[in-house]
């Protein structure tokens, strides 16, 4: 019997449906590529022709019953879950349906701060009331990791009352921590775990990866397939990995969330990446592996910057991080890598993080000369950014915001500047991006250590989304006249 991993029953029926040149009285306008500017048309021609709409035989992605179902039954047996769900607007669409799912407003939800914004933006939209668990800072890589399990469970031990606990596995550099405990604990006062694992759709392949936290007991668990498997950007996956949350209050909220005109080369992409996770082989694994050692030691030749060691078992083998030496600043360090037509993922005030795919690297010339010119140019070049001292980002440990989101939704606000913000309630997030982690969350009191870790940060080059964050942002006025 045919290995069911082997088929890919949505992009079939689309390249099917293709085949057979059909006349478009439908939308979408293109018309098949048909009607597109001309100047685009090479490069779009072929993926024009899949995208078409919910025609017979081609299935709805909000009441699935053919090859979208098929394709959805296939990714939620290889990732073991008891059900899986296409997205296309990203693991933020799934987030928030997530949450939405499980938190009502006025009631709380434990969070480690240190979250994506569409977390945090999920937890607005409930209007739930969110507990922060401030993370544990990792002095060995010098960065913000997880939560401590000890300071986790003395969340749910203060507030037993919660309707989920929200984890982020793994964090951007690839790094996970043992969270099987604290979701027993949960588990034992029935409160369900939420995991935005955006980073780890790969885990599923297992090998020289660290376990996923579905394997871990997560009850839903968000993957972002965009970012480390061959899916088009935006697609991802929402799986349902038990029964204490209720599906259809999870499907209502993605066929509110979600466009009722759904992306089919989106959809079919997630096909196809379920299909190449389950299909890679060991060997290939074991080139990959080799790969991934040679770009750390192609990468590590350098006495400005050291390659971070990794785990096995804990670290994600395909972020590979460099930290600066000698007060070097990773904003401008990655400014030079890209000027050599090499292009990091994320920088910080002394690190940078570079993603390798699931194939092997094959241009190791035109990287091998780029680090080489980088090299020779830090020789030469006067240092004119330092690293200060230290900001403790996350001081207080177990924490919440000042007003409920309700009452926020009633208050007046004003735009102050960093000089004059300090003890003020943020009415927005300052968002540094990439990573997408506030910050200040709205709501939260803003400390002398937030304005002086912004202004770091800004003098820097760092990005923000924000497009006042130069000058101060906007404030709560707590008392109205």
């Amino acid at each position: 019997m045919k290995n069911p991993q082997l088929l890919t029953p949505l992009f079939d029926k689309l390249i099917d449906f293709s085949t057979r040149k059909p006349v478009s009285f439908h939308v979408p306008g293109h018309k098949n590529g048909q009607a597109f500017p001309i100047n685009g048309k090479k490069v779009f021609q072929d993926i024009l022709s899949i995208d078409v709409t919910e025609l017979t035989g081609l299935d709805d992605l909000h009441a699935p019953g053919g090859v979208i179902a098929d394709a959805q039954k296939l990714a939620a047996s290889w990732f073991g879950v008891l059900q899986t769900y296409f997205l296309v607007g990203g693991s933020t669409v799934g987030n928030l349906a997530m949450i939405l799912a499980t938190c009502s407003s006025g009631e709380k939800v434990i969070v480690q701060r240190n979250c994506h914004k569409s977390i945090l933006n999920g937890i607005e939209l409930s209007g739930a009331r969110p507990i922060f668990v401030a993370p544990d800072h990792n002095f060995i890589v010098d960065r913000y990791g997880a939560p401590s399990e000890e300071l986790l469970t003395e969340a749910i031990t203060l507030h037993p009352d919660a309707k989920a606990v929200i984890l982020t596995y793994p964090d951007y550099f690839g790094n996970t921590s043992d969270i099987s405990n604290v979701i027993n604990f949960a588990h034992q006062h029935d409160i369900p775990v939420l995991v935005d694992e955006a980073h780890g759709v790969h885990f599923s392949i297992g090998h020289i990866f660290p376990k996923s936290s579905i394997d871990l007991g997560a009850d839903i668990v968000v993957h972002s397939a965009h970012k480390m498997a061959p899916a088009m950007t935006m697609a991802s996956y929402l799986h349902i990995n038990s029964n204490r949350v209720k599906r259809e209050r999870v499907e209502h909220y993605l066929q509110i969330l979600q466009t009722s005109s759904p992306s089919y080369p989106l959809m079919a992409s997630l096909d196809l990446a379920r299909f190449y996770l389950a299909t890679i082989t060991s060997s290939q694994m074991d080139e990959l592996l080799i790969s991934i050692d040679r770009f750390r030691d192609v990468l590590g030749n350098s006495s400005f910057w050291k390659v971070l060691d990794y785990q096995s078992g804990v670290d994600d083998p395909l972020k590979v991080t460099i930290q600066l030496n000698n007060g070097w600043n990773g904003y401008d360090i990655a400014k030079l890598f890209e000027r050599e037509r090499l292009y990091p993922e994320l920088a910080t005030h002394n690190q940078i993080l570079f993603v390798l795919g699931l194939s092997p690297i094959n241009r190791w010339e035109e990287i091998q000369v780029g680090i080489q010119n980088i090299n020779e140019q830090l020789k030469i070049m006067t240092k004119h950014a330092t690293i200060e001292g230290k900001v403790d980002y996350f001081p207080w440990k177990i924490t919440s915001i000042k007003f409920t989101y309700n009452e926020m939704k009633k208050k007046s606000t004003t735009f102050v500047t960093w000089d004059d913000v300090n003890q003020h309630i943020a009415a927005e997030a300052i968002i540094p991006y990439p990573p997408g982690i506030p910050i200040i969350a709205k709501g939260e009191q803003v400390t002398e250590n937030h304005v002086q870790t912004i202004k770091k940060l800004l003098q820097q080059g760092t990005n923000f989304q924000n497009k006042l964050v130069k000058d101060g942002l906007h404030v709560f006025i707590q008392k109205e006249s």
